[in-house]
């Protein structure tokens, strides 16, 4: 994928922020200073509230104080591609010793990783809408792979009594999502977050919320 997104910026501080959360998502970008040309090719760029000034260019978001990179990138992501907001995100989860975990706006994937507990999904989950302003998307959902049912009920019961009653809870087939990847076979985290990305891909069946009937939170 070719670069859209540049940092510009000669903060040491703020440069850090923000190219690890890029090259944890596996995003490409260009690595500016204020005085450089900025290239025909770049989206948007990231700089910082100081030097926001000295940017000459149509689409300029800014790392603020106190700011989550996380949100900044996610905001970036989309303004790259051409979107204010995702109308869908869809969150794969395949339980297990080891938690896959991949999401996925309007079909594209753009996070994945392991997490090795429930309270450390429920966490990530929270953390994922929070950065995604789930208020302005129109879908958003849990989809659970089946492979371990003590460990998906356990789950989905969590799952339920933490979520606001707006996010839907699906749980999957996993049948098939660990074939072909008999070159991950000594890379179990890689391989949980395969068969997440394949699960996040699915329809299953509604799980019902206990929330159902409330407001959202």
């Amino acid at each position: 994928m070719k670069a859209k997104i540049a940092v510009v910026t000669i903060s040491g501080k703020a440069y850090y922020l923000v190219v690890s959360e890029l090259k944890k998502k596996k995003v490409p970008f260009f690595s500016l200073t204020p005085n450089e040309r900025i290239p025909i090719e770049v989206k948007v760029v990231i700089t910082t509230e100081e030097e926001r000034p000295l940017i000459k260019h149509e689409k300029v978001l800014t790392l603020k104080d106190g700011m989550e990179p996380e949100a900044l990138i996610n905001q970036v992501m989309q303004v790259a591609q051409g979107k204010e907001c995702y109308e869908e995100i869809v969150v794969g989860i395949d339980p297990g010793e080891a938690f896959g975990l991949a999401v996925l706006a309007d079909g594209k994937v753009v996070e994945t990783g392991n997490c090795f507990s429930i309270e450390e999904i429920l966490d990530k989950i929270k953390s994922i809408l929070k950065n995604f302003k789930s208020d302005l998307t129109s879908s958003i959902s849990v989809k659970i792979g089946d492979g371990v049912p003590e460990c998906k009920d356990k789950l989905l019961q969590a799952l339920d009594n933490t979520l606001p009653s707006n996010v839907s809870l699906e749980i999957v087939g996993e049948a098939g999502t660990n074939r072909h990847m008999s070159g991950t076979k000594h890379r179990r985290g890689l391989r949980d977050i395969v068969s997440a990305v394949k699960i996040a891909g699915r329809t299953g069946y509604t799980f019902t919320r206990r929330k159902s009937d409330e407001p959202n939170d």
